[in-house]
């Protein structure tokens, strides 16, 4: 198989032909179609999750065929669409994983970190962890939604009920995300940098009620905020312009730190909340009402061996929405 592969920081990855792999008894060995590229591949190039297989194939937004069923593994069969996420094995027996919070399981294993991913032609993949895509959209539109689109659902889910829906950072689980806020009623106000008219114009194109810079004031305040963008310093921005009673959801696995900010702008029962990974009933959920809706998502198209030109865009924002890898030849 083909595989762009990632051997330490500061190093680009590197094209390679290497024996595909062979799957265990409760693994699927998948033929790779589509996988996203997420900012999460950044933090672990820049060594910001510092502690990753070496060398590694990252990526964790897959959209494969299954071409071999492990002997343990059943309700899969041959030709197959699935798409595996960034969670891919948990150990099942701790408390976490037995009151399915396996999201915070003691020692999970991740895709394209500790798990070899989807910046290739084929990879493994735990059963488990492995669901079932329904028919609909391509493979490259399906794929942002195995991460962004599940962190999207499950920030949103931890807003509650609010109705008025601030998104800070307007990329890929923003783009997503919005459609499925919209689709149930809630208003969406979108934050970009400031002064970033192309992405405020965007998120009006989607939907969004008012679109401004990351330090205006909506003109209503917000009932949560869900924080896509690694930056700590939008947290006190977010409760500066929320409503009483607000959830601060921050979306993120790796943050820069939270500047301090007064008491008072978390009185008043405002919370900060972070999301952690996803559970298969995440999954699931989303899933199931991606296809309903269905949503869209807006993807630019990368071949394999390009693959460090995508990192590259995504790391400068030159483009709206998700860059994927297409493994169609």
């Amino acid at each position: 198989m083909d595989a762009m592969l990632f051997e330490k920081s500061g190093t680009p990855l590197q094209m390679v032909t290497m024996k595909a792999p062979i799957p265990g008894p409760a693994q699927l060995l998948l033929q790779v179609e589509a996988c996203g590229v997420c900012r999460t591949d950044l933090h672990i190039i820049d060594a910001e999750l510092s502690h990753p297989k070496l060398p590694l194939i990252i990526g964790h937004e897959i959209v494969g065929t299954v071409l071999q069923i492990g002997d343990a593994t059943k309700g899969f069969t041959i030709g197959q669409r699935v798409g595996v996420p960034w969670l891919g094995k948990t150990c099942g027996h701790c408390k976490f994983c037995l009151s399915d919070r396996e999201n915070l399981c003691d020692t999970p294993q991740f895709t394209g970190y500790d798990i070899d991913g989807g910046y290739a032609t084929q990879t493994i993949a735990d059963a488990d962890f492995c669901f079932p895509i329904p028919e609909g959209a391509t493979s490259e539109e399906v794929a942002p939604l195995l991460c962004a689109g599940l962190i999207g659902w499950r920030s949103l889910k931890m807003a509650g009920e609010a109705k008025r829906i601030g998104i800070y950072g307007f990329g890929a689980a923003a783009h997503i995300i919005t459609q499925v806020a919209l689709h149930q009623g809630r208003e969406v106000y979108a934050f970009t940098r400031n002064g970033d008219e192309a992405g405020q114009n965007y998120a009006r194109t989607l939907g969004a009620c008012w679109a401004g810079g990351s330090d205006d004031l909506p003109p209503n305040p917000i009932d949560a905020a869900l924080i896509f963008a690694p930056v700590g310093g939008l947290v006190p921005l977010a409760l500066r312009a929320s409503e009483k009673g607000a959830t601060i959801v921050c979306g993120g696995i790796h943050m820069t730190d939270i500047p301090s900010f007064p008491y008072a702008s978390l009185w008043e029962e405002r919370s900060i909340k972070s999301v952690a990974n996803l559970t298969r009933q995440d999954a699931v959920e989303f899933l199931d009402i991606a296809f309903k809706i269905p949503i869209k998502t807006t993807v630019r198209p990368y071949r394999l061996e390009d693959a460090n030109a995508a990192l590259q865009d995504l790391r400068q924002g030159k483009f709206h929405g998700a860059a994927v890898l297409s493994m169609a030849k």
